[in-house]
């Protein structure tokens, strides 16, 4: 075999194969789990300008405007994230010791929460105690739900103190939950420093 036929052989054989490997039906292999990425700032806190009948640290990165709403009362505020559009609306009731006004709240508390069961796949509620002694009512939710992690704490004879978190965008839970974990560690710095005057 003369050394042009040896060549001639080999590139044969290498189109052959190339052709071989290029009519087989493509395999595919499926991809992990993944996340937006989303580049978060790492935690810093600031307290909250005097003024209102309750002060607490809140993120460097956020924003407190007044709750425009026409339901608003005066002490009702959005802690508001424009790099995330995320949003913690506070609301905030005197009860003056009137057991009837503090029942309502409660009960506004949880159907406010319980709104949210239709899209709901899970409504996880645990009670913590904060350093000052608080307790405080936390409501995680589960699934396709615009408001993902809501709270309350009352002292059940003047305050009534309740937040709930909101993302201002379409994305769904599970590409927003690394912010999600990111706002929940600020409202529990949050609550662990809230006091009331």
């Amino acid at each position: 075999m003369s050394l042009f036929s040896f060549f001639r052989a080999v590139l044969v054989a290498g189109l052959t194969l190339m052709l071989a490997g290029c009519s087989s039906a493509p395999e595919y292999t499926p991809k992990p789990k993944g996340y937006n990425r989303i580049d978060l700032p790492p935690h810093r806190y600031q307290q909250l300008a005097p003024g209102r009948p309750y002060t607490f640290e809140y993120s460097r990165y956020a924003k407190i405007l007044r709750d425009s709403s026409y339901l608003a009362q005066p002490h009702w505020i959005n802690v508001y994230y424009p790099s995330l559009r995320a949003n913690v609306q506070i609301t905030y009731t005197n009860v003056q010791q009137n057991p009837k006004l503090y029942n309502k709240m409660l009960e506004d508390a949880r159907k406010l929460t319980s709104k949210h069961e239709i899209k709901a796949s899970a409504i996880d509620e645990t009670v913590l105690t904060t350093p000052s002694g608080m307790r405080v009512s936390v409501f995680e939710l589960s699934g396709e739900v615009p408001s993902q992690f809501q709270f309350y704490t009352t002292d059940s004879t003047r305050h009534f103190f309740r937040g709930a978190l909101y993302f201002r965008t379409a994305t769904a839970n599970d590409s927003l939950a690394p912010v999600i974990d990111y706002v929940k560690t600020d409202i529990v710095r949050l609550l662990n420093t809230l006091k009331y005057k």
